[in-house]
């Protein structure tokens, strides 16, 4: 694809000038990375990357991801120079409220834009999941004769990303599985915020990532665009493994004064170096002004059209002999369920319902799971390292395998949907980011909640990119006992309701379990969160399952309990200590005081409903108390009067033990709504 007739040059010093000017404009921002970059991207984008800029979410696009995420006016400037619909205007509104170009790269505000990018590590990360979710789709949809998945995924990387951990775990799971697509190019420049970073950070990064069963092409001129050019095919030829490349670049390239210095990382360069920078390079233009010939270097459009005209020709050629096979790729890559999945979900509510078992919610989440897996192919599981506590695989979720060479191993003609992630939480939930950011599956996977804290924030990535990625939490609680406060979440269930945008739901029986992941399934712009116990939970009996849906409901009035009277309280639970709530109304029956028993499954659900059903649910004239195993600060926004929860940590005991220690009991559910009553005579 190299194309020795244009200027690269040109092409190069354009993206530098917008990358000053747009940051002097701003007077924020950071141009010295997309500086350093530049003769990097013109080797990549100008010569490799497979995309269309009026197709921005063309299936078999190559996929690019701007790990270092700050220097993000590099993407902005090649967006806009290849022809996408990123105007000059939108530029010169750099940072601006509204703009299509905020300070980080943003999925969904900018097009073209593969994935939301700041925190570092992250997109390398996110990239490694888009790299496995190509392998996957192809092995599962290529056939002979007809190709229909083929296309790389390219990130760019910096010092910053693979100082973060998580950077190392996805490494790893790259290697491991022999992501031959995907090709990272590293901006070697040595410098970072604080300055050189020899000091502290000293690693080997080619040792460690051959160490990782990464192919890496050392030693490369990344301002010499023929040679960035010369690695990025030699790593196109790689097999069975994926390619690190390491380019040695001067950050700020071309400023006379800033060029190789801490200054040129986070600051404009002012107008006086910028004037000098522009004679430096010989870009005699005025701010924010490209010369048409370098537009016409730039524009990717009509080579883009080919490469779709040319792609569309063969999935016709696909659809013809393999009709079914193009229908149900169409429809993942789409995002859109199985025609049959609000009937699967109905099965799967109704089994629940009718066998009203006794098992714990990580056992109904399995049981839920097999109704789901089986009816939604899409859905690719896995665990960090404790699939047997976790319980996320299930019959039709073979374990995902690669061989010798590379390939993907198939059971009955599919790759295996259940990937072992080994422990590395943070890593997994930005890879599963990045497989749903691709598209063609739904991630889910599990570890157990307080390792949540590990995830968080890849979680939050999930919710701010609106992406449909499933976190299966268990051991919920101070309920998983004799591992004692290390492992017993205490505050994470009130943290995690905290993320906007992140469904959390904390079930308290098989049937809320199975409406559970049912609505997260069908939530196709929003991630969620399952918070799973460890010990058994009773069925909760209840006449209505539709109810579930709205996130809380009244479980049990007085009438179910044998009074003929209003309640005069509301006692609201979550998860396993809905069943407290339930004994302790039959305490306060016996008594003759009526309550009303509310079942709050997901607070988030909850909070999106209408006044009118939240004010039927939870009556404002009536005394509130809550009861979860949690920190007690999170229920007061309900206009709760007491809250029986646990603000300490845990203790290493029994679970049944630590119930009663810490005054999860019926009894003390009870005596805290009398004294509630007490005090509002």
């Amino acid at each position: 694809m190299s194309d020795t007739t244009k200027n690269v040059t040109a092409m190069a010093n354009a993206i530098r000038a917008l990358a000053m000017d747009a940051v002097q404009q701003a007077n924020s921002g950071h141009p010295g990375a997309p500086m350093g970059m530049a003769d990097m991207a013109v080797a990549l984008w100008g010569r490799h990357l497979r995309h269309h800029p009026a197709q921005p979410l063309w299936a078999d696009r190559d996929r690019f991801v701007l790990s270092n995420g700050h220097a993000s006016m590099l993407i902005y400037a090649l967006l806009h120079l290849s022809g996408y619909e990123l105007s000059i205007d939108d530029l010169k509104a750099f940072r601006q409220m509204h703009s299509k170009t905020p300070g980080h790269p943003e999925v969904g505000i900018t097009p073209g834009v593969e994935t939301t990018t700041g925190p570092l590590g992250q997109g390398i990360t996110n990239a490694v999941g888009m790299a496995l979710a190509e392998k996957l789709l192809a092995a599962e949809f290529n056939v002979d004769g007809h190709t229909i998945v083929n296309h790389h995924t390219y990130a760019f990387l910096g010092d910053g990303c693979l100082m973060e951990g998580i950077s190392h775990e996805a490494v790893a799971l790259a290697g491991a599985w022999k992501l031959n697509k995907l090709i990272a190019l590293y901006d070697d420049n040595g410098i970072s915020i604080d300055g050189q970073v020899a000091p502290w950070f000293i690693d080997d990064t080619p040792k460690r990532f051959e160490a990782c069963g990464w192919n890496v092409i050392d030693l490369v001129d990344g301002h010499d665009v023929d040679d960035v050019d010369g690695a990025i095919e030699r790593a196109k030829l790689s097999k069975d493994k994926p390619t690190l490349i390491v380019c040695k670049t001067s950050i700020g390239k071309g400023s006379p004064n800033r060029a190789n210095t801490a200054k040129a990382h986070g600051e404009p360069l002012g107008g006086e170096e910028i004037q000098l920078t522009r004679d430096a390079i010989g870009w005699a233009h005025d701010p924010f002004v490209i010369p048409a010939e370098v537009y016409a270097d730039w524009d990717a459009k009509a080579e883009g059209q080919r490469l779709v005209d040319d792609w569309n020709q063969r999935f016709a050629a696909y659809q013809a002999a393999f009709p079914e096979k193009a229908a149900e790729f169409t429809r993942r890559m789409a995002g859109e369920l199985p025609a049959n999945f609000a009937e699967t979900a109905v099965a799967a509510v109704a089994a629940a319902h009718e066998k009203a078992e006794t098992v714990a919610s990580r056992k109904a989440s399995q049981i839920a799971l097999e109704f789901f897996t089986a009816a939604v192919p899409e859905m690719l599981g896995g665990s960090a390292d404790l699939t047997g506590s976790n319980l996320t695989n299930t019959k039709s979720t073979p374990a995902l395998r690669m061989d010798a060479d590379g390939h993907v191993v198939l059971t009955e003609g599919k790759p295996g949907r259940h990937i072992n992630y080994g422990v590395r939480e943070f890593g997994m939930a930005a890879i599963m980011n990045g497989i749903t950011l691709h598209g063609g599956f739904i991630p889910y996977a599990g570890t157990f909640l307080t390792f949540s804290d590990y995830s968080r924030n890849a979680i939050r990535m999930a919710a701010l990119m609106k992406q449909r990625v499933i976190h299966v939490f268990t051991h919920d609680s101070i309920g998983l006992g004799e591992d004692g406060p290390t492992h017993q979440s205490v505050e994470h269930a009130a943290s995690l309701r905290l993320i906007p945008g992140l469904d959390v739901w904390r079930p308290a029986d098989t049937t809320e379990t199975a409406v559970a992941w049912s609505i997260a399934l069908a939530n196709k712009n929003r991630p969620s969160a399952l918070l799973l116990s460890r010990q058994n939970l009773p069925y909760a009996p209840k006449t209505d399952a539709d109810v579930i849906t709205q996130g809380a409901y009244v479980l049990a009035e007085p009438s179910e309990v044998g009074l003929r009277k209003k309640a005069v309280a509301v006692i609201v639970a979550t998860g396993s200590e809905v069943q407290l709530a339930l004994n302790a109304q039959q305490q306060l029956a016996a008594e003759g005081i009526p309550v009303r028993v509310v079942s709050m499954p997901s607070s988030t659900v909850f909070d999106r409903q209408p006044v009118e059903y939240k004010k039927a649910v939870l009556p404002a004239k009536l005394p509130r108390i809550a009861v979860e195993a949690g920190v007690t600060d999170f229920w007061w926004k309900y206009g709760v009067d007491a809250v029986v929860g646990i603000d300490t940590y845990g203790e290493s005991a029994p679970a049944g033990v630590l119930f009663k220690h810490f005054g999860f009991t019926p009894e003390n559910v009870a005596a805290t709504v009398k004294k509630v009553l007490r005090t509002k005579r």
